[in-house]
C-alpha cells in the first residue's frame, strides 16, 4: 500500500506543477508595466473582462492551494505513518486499479470544471463585434501609431521620458519610461475595438488594466477591445521584443467622459484642419537658416538622434553616420526622399507621416550643415513637397 499512496501523491504532484501554464495571463507582471507599487498578485483592471480575468486567475488560484493541501497532506502523512521507526512494512504489489483510475478521472473532473468559466472568458474577450469606436494601432521602430477611423485624426505616440533620466543625469520621474507626448484618447462606458498592425517587426500591444495584449505583425491584423468603466490615465508598452529601443515604447490610454472624449475629437479635427492650412501656407514661404537649424535640431534630437546619435557619427556598423555623409553632402533630393520614404530592408524608417513637410524641411537642413558638414543648402517646404510629388 506505501507504493500505492507515493504514486499517487507523485502522479497529483505533478499535475499540480503543471497548473500554472493554465494560468499564464497579460495581466502577470501588470504592476511593471503601469509603474505602480510592487505586487504579487493581478489587479481587477479597469474594464469587465479584466474583473473576469482577475477572478479567473483567483478561482484557480485557490483551486491549486486546496491540491496542494490534499497532495502534500497524504503525502506527509503517508511519510509519517509508514516510516521505518514505527516498524511498517511494504506491501508487495506493482498496482492498484482503483488507486489508477481515481488519480486520472478527478484531476479530468477538476480540469473540465476549470475550462467552463475559462471558456466563457477567452470567448469574450475574443468578441469584437458592435463596436461602439474603431481605433487603428500601428507599431513601428519604436513608437505608436494611433488612427481613429471615420474620423480625420490620426497621430505617432512617441515616449516622453526626458534621455537625460536614461542616462541618470536627472532623477528619474514616477511614470519613467511610461510616458507619452500623445495619449490614445477613448470614451468611457463605449465598446473600442483596436485594429493591431505594424509596418515593419513584431511589436506586442499591450495594456494590463484593459486586460488586452496583441501582437502587431507586419501584414497581418489583430483584433482587440476594451470598455473602460472609468475615467483615468492607463500605461503599458510594447511587450514584444522589437530592436534596440524596445524598452521605449510604452501605451498610456486616457479615457475620458463621452462628453469630455467628443469634445476633444473636435478640436483634433481642427488642428488637423489647421495643420493642413498652415503646411499649405508654407510653400510659398522661405525660413531662414536660423530658424531651419533651431527647428531641425529640435526635430533631429527627437527622431533621430537615437539611432544615428546627438553628435551625427552613428553606429558603425548598425547605424551610418550622417556627419560626412556622401549623401548628406552631395545629393539633397535623395537626402530628402529616404527622410520621407525610409530606406526597405534597413531600420531607417518613413518619416513623411509622421513629421510635416516644414519638420523634414528642417531637418534635412539641419542634418546638412550640422557637425561641420556646413553645405550651405537650405530646404524649404516646398522642396519636400516636390519631391513627394516626384517633381
Amino acid at each position: 500500500m506505501k507504493r500505492v499512496t507515493t504514486r499517487a501523491a507523485t502522479q497529483a504532484t505533478k499535475w499540480l506543477y503543471g497548473l500554472p501554464l493554465l494560468l499564464t495571463s497579460p495581466l502577470l507582471f501588470a504592476d511593471v508595466a503601469t509603474g505602480e507599487g510592487s505586487s504579487m498578485n493581478l489587479r481587477r483592471g479597469a474594464t469587465d473582462i479584466s474583473g473576469q480575468v482577475y477572478d479567473l486567475h483567483m478561482l484557480m488560484f485557490f483551486i491549486c492551494i486546496a491540491i496542494a493541501v490534499v497532495v502534500f497532506g497524504v503525502m506527509f502523512t503517508s511519510m509519517y505513518l509508514h516510516r521505518k521507526s514505527r516498524g511498517a512494512k511494504p506491501a508487495h504489489f506493482h498496482e492498484n486499479v482503483k488507486v489508477e483510475i481515481a488519480w486520472t478521472v478527478v484531476p479530468f473532473i477538476i480540469l473540465i470544471l476549470m475550462a467552463i468559466p475559462a471558456a466563457k472568458t477567452l470567448i469574450a474577450m475574443e468578441d469584437t463585434s458592435e463596436p461602439d469606436l474603431t481605433v487603428v494601432v500601428t507599431g513601428s521602430q519604436w513608437k505608436w501609431h494611433y488612427r481613429y477611423m471615420d474620423r480625420d485624426v490620426e497621430f505617432y505616440s512617441l515616449m516622453a521620458t526626458q534621455r537625460e533620466q536614461i542616462e541618470n543625469k536627472f532623477e528619474k520621474g514616477t511614470n519613467y519610461l511610461l510616458e507619452v507626448d500623445r495619449p490614445l484618447v477613448i470614451p468611457t462606458g463605449q465598446k473600442v475595438r483596436f485594429l493591431i498592425t505594424s509596418d515593419d517587426v513584431i511589436h506586442s500591444w499591450w495594456v494590463p488594466d484593459f486586460a488586452v495584449k496583441k501582437d502587431a505583425n507586419p501584414g497581418f491584423i489583430n483584433e482587440s477591445w476594451a470598455k473602460v468603466n472609468e475615467p483615468g490615465i492607463y500605461r503599458g508598452q510594447c511587450a514584444e521584443l522589437c530592436g534596440k529601443d524596445h524598452g521605449f515604447m510604452p501605451v498610456v490610454v486616457i479615457a475620458k467622459e463621452p462628453a469630455e472624449f467628443d469634445a476633444w475629437m473636435n478640436e483634433q479635427e481642427e488642428a488637423a484642419r489647421q495643420a493642413k492650412e498652415e503646411e499649405q501656407r508654407l510653400l510659398s514661404m522661405n525660413m531662414s537658416m536660423d530658424e531651419l537649424m533651431k527647428e531641425g535640431k529640435r526635430v533631429y534630437n527627437a527622431t533621430c538622434a537615437a539611432c544615428h546619435m546627438p553628435n551625427g557619427e552613428g553606429l558603425p556598423g548598425v547605424f551610418p553616420a550622417l556627419k560626412g555623409s556622401e549623401m548628406v553632402l552631395e545629393d539633397q533630393t535623395a537626402h530628402i526622399d529616404i527622410v520621407l520614404n525610409g530606406k526597405t530592408g534597413t531600420a531607417m524608417q518613413a518619416f513623411g507621416k509622421m513629421l510635416s513637410l516644414k519638420d523634414i524641411a528642417a531637418v534635412v537642413t539641419y542634418e546638412r550643415n550640422a557637425w561641420g558638414n556646413n553645405t550651405g543648402d537650405m530646404v524649404q517646404a516646398k522642396d519636400v513637397n516636390a519631391v513627394v510629388n516626384g517633381n
